[in-house]
């Protein structure tokens, strides 16, 4: 760990690649924790109770209560669920096209800026490789033309370039991605849950 660090010193060979890796590892975990907050907090906190609450009152016919119920409720099957009971006098098709219309401005939102962080990902891991061809090239120049008195130290240096340089672009890239698999996961089952509530509502309204 102490030879990583040393690492970021502007006295080491390389140190370009490392704070460019660290650089592009902290934009990617900036979007990480939005979308964490965004889809796993403001999008899903609360989403049980409401779906419960809304189910019973539109059951028992409350419909200006399950509206007021959804507008006060800030996610975005919510937003849905308002949209059909305000259009429900319209009838199916009109309650379908309202649903669709708020269905498109909501789900790009749960799937925004997710792909973003895995170019970063792909990124971190793209500047370790060339760190490591750097260090490559480092060590093939020291064995070429240093002194032999120096060519040790050379040779060192450049496989510590190119080993540092890979594992911090894994270290950045596979947290990443994992993050992305699980930001996807949930993304997706809130956006399968808006369409299945949605058409389950449309049809009990019908």
């Amino acid at each position: 760990m102490g030879k990583m660090l040393e690492s970021f010193s502007p006295e080491s060979d390389g140190y370009q690649f490392m704070w460019i890796i660290l650089v592009v590892f902290m934009i990617g975990l900036g979007f990480t924790i939005e979308r964490i907050v965004y889809i796993m907090v403001k999008s899903s906190k609360g989403r049980a109770k409401f779906l419960a609450d809304f189910g019973k009152l539109i059951s028992s016919q409350q419909f200006d209560q399950a509206l007021s119920l959804a507008n006060a409720t800030n996610l975005p099957v919510a937003r849905i669920m308002s949209a059909i009971v305000s259009n429900r006098a319209g009838g199916r098709d009109q309650m379908q096209a309202a649903c669709d219309a708020v269905f498109l401005t909501e789900a790009p939102r749960l799937t925004r800026y997710v792909s973003i962080i895995s170019v970063m990902a792909s990124i971190s891991t793209l500047l370790g490789l060339m760190g490591t061809i750097y260090g490559l090239i480092y060590t093939f120049d020291a064995v070429a033309n240093k002194p032999a008195s120096e060519r040790a130290k050379a040779l060192s240096d450049g496989i510590a370039i190119a080993m540092g340089t890979t594992l911090l672009g894994l270290l950045s890239a596979v947290p990443l991605l994992v993050l992305v698999g699980i930001l996807n996961m949930n993304s997706e089952r809130l956006i399968q849950e808006m369409e299945e509530k949605g058409l389950k509502i449309i049809n009990s309204l019908s």
